[in-house]
């Protein structure tokens, strides 16, 4: 009786079921036996030879990327790492993630980051093409210096990337994928990066870190002026192009003026908070000559600002005026044969002046870095040179000037919280009439925790304030009127005086 089909068909799995047992047993056994027996330079190598021919036969390129480029981080290993760490959410293929922080008295959630763990793939579209990320790790002897050995075994491990991707994608991911992983990751890093402020001691700077909260949402400033500034200066880290094309530094400057108390200091904070530039805080009064001064600046950072606070008090950069010219001024001193001119202890060529900073703002000197902002801040405008203020030196003038309507509206919102009160009105009133800076109402609104008793305290000091620049206008005008009376009496005296 021959066999049914059904049974043949049966046995005929049956015998392909035991011969894939059969080679997976095998190949478990030379697997383990290769492990045991083999060092780890050949199971590598192996790995290797069986990657190559893998690759040759297969339509997909990969390419590897190592954490370590002989003796120096790989940069490019890191930058993917950072923008790998945005795509994980994004990603519902990775199912086990690393997560990692700094553990100090500051930390918090904000400081978690999460990473791809080992062996684990993640595939992300760009431009209509698929790419495949992974990590791995490889164990290799350890270096002599190398910190990062096992304490037992004496070996590293060295993590890698794989990405991959369809062949006829090569051009792609060269020109474009992995510009934009570098790039992504570098806008990432500086966002997240603390801010340094430099401080000049003599001819050194002193860092210390940068944590001023003030942004461009919370500063007291109306809304156009705000927006015309930021526009600025995201025009300006755009332009690197642009600016090498005209044969110009790319660098530009800002002149903050106004009263007292108006943010000029907490506009410069918000500057560097939105861009992620740290500041160097010049203090001219410390710096004793040109060459000084030229050591100070050449040592500054690119993506900075440079800042110098009241510059009309720093040095003498007031207006200059035309000297009078004397005969006795032109003709030149004879001195005896013997006699040599006394010899000034500071020279002229060795001082501060005006022109040794305006040689660093807009000449040879400026281009010895890039992408540089310089803010210079003063309460009297009128007082400076006008060399210092033209185009190509300082290239926009912001005036901050006492607090508005809108200036006022920000600061309630950032202080208490509060969109609308029954009070606005009359605080609009007050304010048109009466000058305040935002610094003095937003000490006003400190004072209490309760909005209501803080805004009662902010119109009777508008109230106070009104009433002392009427004061002050009537004793102007019996000044005046003094002045009127005591000048007929005199005309008096003098026409009887005639008669």
């Amino acid at each position: 009786m021959s066999p049914s089909p059904s049974s043949s068909s049966f046995e005929k799995a049956k015998e392909a079921m035991a011969m894939a047992t059969s080679v997976a047993a095998s190949m478990m056994l030379v697997r383990s036996l290769a492990t045991e027996l083999l060092p780890s330079e050949a199971r590598t190598l192996i790995a290797s030879c069986f990657a190559g021919v893998r690759t040759r036969l297969s339509w997909r390129y990969t390419i590897t990327i190592e954490q370590n480029d002989g003796w120096y981080t790989n940069r490019v290993f890191s930058a993917a790492r950072t923008y790998l760490a945005t795509r994980l959410g994004a990603s519902a293929g990775v199912r086990r993630l690393r997560l990692s922080g700094g553990i100090d008295d500051d930390f918090d959630d904000d400081k978690l980051v999460l990473g791809m763990d080992e062996g684990e793939d993640l595939v992300e579209d760009f431009q209509g093409a698929e790419f495949t990320w992974c990590l791995y790790a490889q164990e290799q002897p350890a270096g002599s210096g190398d910190h990062t050995k096992h304490m037992v075994t004496g070996r590293v491990r060295k993590l890698y990337l794989e990405l991959s991707f369809h062949k006829k994608h090569k051009e792609k991911a060269l020109k474009a994928y992995i510009p934009h992983v570098i790039a992504t990751a570098k806008a990432i890093r500086d966002k997240e990066r603390p801010l340094t402020i430099w401080m000049n001691d003599g001819s050194d700077w002193e860092p210390m870190d940068l944590q001023h909260p003030s942004t461009f949402d919370t500063l007291a400033m109306d809304s156009d002026l705000k927006k015309s500034v930021i526009d600025d200066l995201d025009k300006f880290v755009r332009r690197k192009a642009y600016y090498k094309k005209i044969g110009k530094a790319w660098k530009r400057g800002y002149l903050l003026y106004g009263p007292p108390g108006t943010g000029k200091s907490s506009l410069i904070a918000a500057m560097a908070n939105h861009l992620r530039f740290d500041i160097y805080d010049l203090e001219l009064t410390g710096v004793d000559s040109n060459s000084q001064l030229r050591k100070l600046l050449v040592e500054m950072g690119n993506r900075s600002i440079l800042v110098i606070e009241d510059i009309d008090c720093s040095m003498e950069i007031k207006k200059r005026k035309k000297k009078k010219t004397s005969a006795d001024g032109d003709k030149k001193k004879k001195l005896p044969r013997n006699r040599k001119p006394a010899s000034d202890p500071k020279r002229d060529d060795e001082k501060v002046t005006l022109s040794g900073l305006l040689n660093f703002v807009d000449g040879l000197w400026s281009t010895s870095g890039e992408e540089r902002l310089i803010v210079f801040t003063t309460n009297y405008k009128e007082r400076l040179d006008p060399a210092l203020l033209r185009p190509g030196r300082m290239d926009m003038h912001i005036h901050m000037g006492y607090c508005t309507r809108e200036a006022f509206r920000i600061l309630v919102r950032n202080y208490h919280s509060v969109e609308d009160h029954v009070t606005f009105p009359e605080i609009d009133e007050l304010m048109a009439e009466v000058p305040v800076t935002p610094a003095q109402v937003a000490e006003t609104l400190m004072r209490s925790e309760d909005p209501d008793s803080a805004l009662r305290d902010l119109i009777e000091l508008l109230k106070s304030k009104k009433d002392g620049n009427n004061q002050d206008k009537e004793e102007e005008e019996e000044d005046d009127g003094d002045e009127d009376d005591s000048s007929d009496d005199e005309e008096e005296k003098e026409k009887d005086d005639d008669s």
